[in-house]
């Protein structure tokens, strides 16, 4: 997990961002983290209790975070978009991952970084460790399964790749959102 974040850290300096929006925050880590390394933050995630919790730990780490339950589809970019848009560990989650990449690619002003498990690395590494043995090592929740490869086709769709990475076992691209003229 260290080199994962410290590989986002390195990909988001590369960027200049001051602020940023992360869609899926989770308990709220990576947005705490960016904050701390003075980025304005927001996140948002789909789920109330959660976003609750992420709010609670924000405030016992003394870190500025504006927080809110949102499923990525409902962002807007007049309200959510932001000059970096940070997705990490979402996409394989969602039933229709285009139209999330499209929300992100609607809301990145310019930036993005998208990061998903790479398979079939991941599942692999979890078998190694006799974990989710009953499906092929696949983790509860993952519906879509990418390749390095795979990953880059998808996002190509909607984005510019600047930058791709590998950190292990993961696939994370530094993109910028191309805008129809």
């Amino acid at each position: 997990m260290d080199g994962f974040l410290n590989r986002l850290e390195g990909v988001v300096a590369r960027t200049g961002a001051r602020e940023a929006h992360e869609i899926g925050c989770g308990e709220g880590e990576v947005a705490m983290r960016l904050a701390r390394r003075g980025l304005r933050m927001r996140g948002s995630d789909v789920s109330p209790e959660v976003i609750a919790e992420a709010r609670s730990r924000a405030e016992r780490a003394g870190v500025e975070v504006e927080f809110k339950a949102a499923p990525v589809e409902s962002l807007e970019p007049n309200a959510d978009a932001a000059e970096l848009i940070v997705c990490c560990e979402v996409m394989e989650h969602l039933e229709d991952p285009g139209a999330a990449l499209d929300t992100v690619a609607a809301l990145a002003s310019p930036w993005a970084i998208i990061s998903v498990p790479r398979e079939p690395l991941w599942r692999a590494l979890n078998l190694a460790r006799l974990k989710y043995v009953g499906t092929l090592g696949n983790t509860p929740g993952h519906l879509h399964h990418w390749s390095r490869r795979g990953f880059a086709r998808f996002l190509e769709h909607r984005l510019e790749i600047v930058e791709l990475h590998a950190p292990l076992p993961w696939t994370m691209a530094l993109c910028r959102a191309t805008r129809a003229t």
